[in-house]
């Protein structure tokens, strides 16, 4: 990049830098958007297709989860990146929704490219935009309908809804039952949700119908010593964060030993004080010990011997996690062991499941942490199962927490659609433009889903408008009988939450994409090149 003074050129970025600037900024840039949406795009729906993705180590991921394929794309070009950002606001709000926003703000793009061949300049198109939003907010909110918490049946449709077209069809009754189970169980009284006490563990072996929760924990872990029992019932628990071990001094002595009965005296000493602890335990009346530090093998034997069930090194988010299941406080000091602090669980047991050792503590009062068992035919199977299910539970938990959901499929989006031509036509000026072409984008998502299931997209499109003109707001396409049918009748709905949070990060990612009209790209810095004979031909420093 140069600039002239006085005839001669002035150099202002770096031999190398590139710069495009006005129209063909833009245009770089929403091509590069587009892309983006257009890679996501075939996956919409519940006939969505799925991606397969091979890293350069060949590890492979096959998936429909838009997050996922985004994550996984090795995206270099900065306004691409962008879209990625928007997949990831999603899933973090709302864990949902995340190829819905992406493909609104591809199209988005798509129409604006269009107005500013028409001569509308960029600022006008995102302020019209910005209106839109603002208007679509405050109509989803009308057409959103609350809930109560203790409604089981339409938790399951919000999961069933959001976990449709993952593969899970044959067991999905099944696992929204487990999902909707698990997150009411972790769940406060004022709806708010830790998604992170509820355990996902993935098992190879099986089919998905063999899936099951645990209202508890299981740990990947087996008994410390084989004389303990595999089952304990009426389990009384005690969590400890401190090794049953000899306790070392915290100050550095040396211990003259002359004879091998003070080498005698000194291994009793060291036995007695193991016991003491191990006492100390048993004396508790617990018959369950979990410990996140080691259990040397004298305490085994001590415990073994008085029927306890012991594990060693659980990890310190299982220890949070058993705490919440089982109600029992996890103690730091060995003084501070007591029949008080032991937490409960109906049976404490080790099984072998396809040949790993797990430990199941369930049956537990009022388990504020959970455990969902997911199984599967193959690695890649199980984890798409996985990602369904933490899809089911993102949404479940938002709409606890909200309490309002919309009809879906493409539903709102029509609505929206319609309404907000109306609203561009009493706005008037240039601004209708952009709003009538922001209205046009929303339609994208019936008509991408209709595309996906085989459908002719036109037709469903005119079916759906028709319906909503005569009033039926919650008319969305069914995609196993090829038209428009009410979504709350069949079931089909979403958070709220969804809707509002794609439509907002897709206008702001179209907003700030629109709005660059410079990209300078700075020279990539090369190594000094080396000189034919290497060092040593560089000559010496003159002194």
């Amino acid at each position: 990049m140069s600039t002239q003074l006085g005839g001669q050129p002035v150099y202002i970025l770096r031999e190398g830098s590139s710069r495009n600037h006005g129209r063909d900024a833009q245009s770089m840039n929403i091509t590069a958007a587009k892309a983006v949406a257009n890679a996501v795009r075939t996956t919409l729906g519940p006939k969505g297709m799925d991606k397969m993705l091979v890293d350069s180590m060949g590890d492979v991921v096959i998936t429909n989860d838009g997050f996922t394929i985004l994550s996984e794309m090795d995206i270099e070009h900065p306004a691409a990146k962008m879209m990625v950002e928007i997949a990831k606001t999603q899933d973090t709000e709302v864990g949902d929704g995340t190829t819905t926003a992406v493909v609104i703000a591809g199209e988005l793009l798509k129409r604006s490219e269009e107005l500013i061949e028409l001569g509308i300049h960029p600022t006008i198109i995102v302020q019209g935009y910005r209106m839109a939003s603002e208007k679509a907010q405050e109509i989803l909110k009308g057409l959103a309908i609350s809930m109560k918490p203790s409604d089981i049946e339409i938790l399951k449709k919000i999961a069933e809804t959001a976990m449709a077209g993952k593969g899970v069809e044959s067991a999905k009754l099944m696992l929204c039952d487990l999902v909707s189970k698990a997150v009411t169980s972790v769940s406060e009284p004022d709806g708010t949700v830790d998604i992170d006490n509820i355990k996902v563990e993935k098992r190879v072996g099986g089919s998905i119908e063999d899936s099951d929760i645990v209202m508890g924990i299981v740990l990947e872990k087996e008994r410390v010593h084989p004389g303990m029992p595999t089952k304990v019932t009426e389990a009384k628990i005690l969590l400890l964060n401190v090794g049953v071990e000899y306790k070392k001094t915290e100050v550095d002595a040396e211990i003259t030993i002359t004879s091998p009965g003070q080498m005698q005296a000194f291994i009793n000493e060291e036995e007695q004080m193991v016991k003491k602890i191990a006492d100390s335990i048993i004396k508790t009346g617990a018959n369950v010990v979990i410990s996140q530090k080691a259990i040397d093998d004298n305490a085994q034997h001590y415990l073994s011997k008085a029927g306890i069930l012991a594990i060693r090194r659980v990890k310190g988010s299982d220890m949070d996690k058993l705490a919440l299941a089982t109600g029992a406080t996890v103690i730091s000091s060995i003084d501070a062991i007591s029949a008080k602090e032991l937490g409960y669980a109906g049976i404490v047991q080790e099984r072998k499941v396809l040949g790993d050792d797990l430990i199941f503590i369930e049956k537990c009062k009022n388990p504020k942490a959970v455990s969902i068992i997911i199984r599967g035919g193959t690695e890649h199977v199980i984890a798409e199962y996985g990602r369904a299910i933490e899809d089911g539970i993102r949404v479940v938990s938002t709409v606890l927490k909200d309490k309002k959901f919309v009809a879906g499929g493409g539903s709102p989006e029509i609505e929206l659609s319609l309404r907000l031509r109306q609203y561009g036509a009493s706005v008037g000026g240039r601004a209708q433009l952009a709003i009538d072409a922001f209205a046009a984008s929303l339609e994208i998502i019936p008509r991408t889903i209709a595309e996906n299931a085989g459908l002719d997209p036109i037709d469903m499109i005119v079916a759906l408008r028709a319906a909503h003109e005569k009033g039926e707001k919650t008319a969305g396409l069914d995609v196993f009988q090829g038209k428009p049918l009410d979504m709350l009748k069949e079931g089909v709905i979403e958070p709220l939450r969804v809707k509002t949070q794609a439509i907002v990060s897709a206008t702001e990612a179209a907003g700030m994409i629109l709005r660059i009209d410079d990209v300078i790209k700075s020279a990539k810095s090369a190594a000094p090149a080396m000189p034919p004979g290497g060092m040593g031909e560089m000559g010496g420093m003159g002194m």
